[in-house]
C-alpha cells in the first residue's frame, strides 16, 4: 500500500502517525500485519532486513524535556555518545506509562509522527542515528497501533522531522 498525501486503505488504521505521514506529503508505503515476537519477525512482515527496521525511543532530558531517538533494528542506544552529542550528564527513558502520556503512543507503538507535542506546543526533538542515513534501502517506522509501520526513504524521514542525525548508537 503506497501513501502520500490523500492516502486511504480501509485495511489499514487511520493512527495519529499514518494521518500525520498523509499530511507530510512525502512517499511512504504502509504495512499492516499481525502480532510479531521479535525483531527478525518484524522484518519479515515488511519485506525488509532487520538494520531497516527503526525503533522510536523516547529520552528522557529533564523534567517535561523528552525527545526521541530513531535507532536502526541491529544497533542500541549507546548512552555515552547520545550523552556527549546533547551536552548533558544525565539521560533515562521513562516507564511505559510516562511514555505514553508524553506522546500519546504506548510502547510498541511509538512514532515522532502524529505524537503528542512537547508543554510548549511544538514537536518534540528527533535525532536519527548516522547509519539510518548512510546505508542503503527504505526503512520501516512505526506507524502509531501495533503491527502497522511505514516504509519511508531515509532522507525524506530526516527532512520532514527536522532531525538532527547523529553517531549515537552501537552494535546490539
Amino acid at each position: 500500500m503506497t501513501g502520500g498525501a490523500g492516502f486511504e486503505d480501509a485495511l489499514v488504521p487511520e493512527t495519529e502517525a499514518i494521518k500525520a505521514l498523509t499530511a507530510s506529503d512525502i512517499e511512504f508505503a504502509v504495512t499492516a500485519h499481525g502480532p510479531v515476537r521479535s525483531l527478525e519477525e518484524a522484518a519479515e512482515a515488511r519485506g525488509l532486513e532487520p538494520r531497516q527496521i527503526l525503533k522510536t525511543l523516547v529520552v528522557r532530558r529533564g523534567e517535561d524535556d523528552y525527545l526521541f531517538v530513531l535507532v536502526p533494528g541491529d544497533r542500541q542506544i549507546s548512552w555515552p555518545k547520545l550523552r556527549e552529542h546533547l551536552g548533558v550528564s544525565r539521560l533515562s527513558m521513562p516507564g511505559k506509562d510516562t511514555a505514553k502520556d508524553v506522546t500519546g503512543y504506548e510502547r510498541g507503538t511509538i512514532t515522532p509522527f502524529g505524537s503528542l507535542p512537547s508543554p510548549a506546543g511544538t514537536p518534540w526533538p528527533v535525532i536519527a542515528d548516522a547509519l539510518i542515513v548512510s546505508r542503503e534501502g527504505p526503512v520501516s517506522i512505526g506507524g502509531g497501533a501495533h503491527g502497522v509501520a511505514a516504509t519511508v526513504h531515509p532522507a525524506q524521514l530526516v527532512e520532514v522531522l527536522d532531525a538532527r542525525v547523529a553517531d549515537v548508537t552501537e552494535p546490539v
